[in-house]
C-alpha cells in the first residue's frame, strides 16, 4: 500500500468518486479532520450520516452518500489547498461557492468550520475545499 501525502484528498475523492459510481456508502481511514469534515457534510446536507466503526483492529469511516432519487446532493468537490502550495484566507477573505449555492471548508483557530459560520465567527484560517 502507498504512503499517502494528503489524506484530506484522498478522503474526497473517496467521496467525490462514490457520489459518481451512485454507490450508497464507502469507507475511508479514520481521522479527527475527516471526521470533521464529515460533519460539515451532514450539517449542510451534503451526505446523510458518517459514523467510526472498528475492523479488524483499523478504526475506519463510513459516510452514506445523499441521493433524492438518483440525483447526488454533492455535485462536485474540489481540493484548494494543498501540501505543495498551502491557501490561508482572512475572515473578510473567506469565499462564497457558487454565489452562495456551495460551502467552503476552512481549518481555523476555532476548528474545522464551514465559510458561513467562520465569516459569522470572524476567523480566517486555510481554505481546505469547496463542495457544491
Amino acid at each position: 500500500m502507498a504512503t499517502l501525502t494528503d489524506p484530506i484528498a484522498d478522503f474526497l475523492t473517496r467521496l467525490k468518486n462514490s457520489v459518481r459510481a451512485r454507490k450508497e456508502t464507502f469507507d475511508a481511514p479514520h481521522s479527527r479532520i475527516k471526521v470533521d469534515i464529515a460533519r460539515i457534510l451532514k450539517e449542510e446536507g451534503f451526505i446523510w450520516n458518517y459514523e467510526v466503526t472498528t475492523v479488524d483492529g483499523f478504526t475506519r469511516l463510513v459516510v452514506t452518500n445523499r441521493f433524492e432519487g438518483k440525483t447526488a446532493a454533492l455535485t462536485d468537490l474540489r481540493r484548494v489547498s494543498k501540501p505543495g502550495r498551502r491557501r490561508y484566507v482572512g475572515s473578510q477573505d473567506v469565499p462564497k461557492v457558487i454565489k452562495g449555492f456551495g460551502i467552503a471548508i476552512l481549518s481555523t483557530p476555532k476548528g474545522i468550520l464551514s465559510g458561513a459560520k467562520a465569516r459569522r465567527a470572524n476567523v480566517g484560517g486555510e481554505y481546505l475545499a469547496e463542495v457544491w
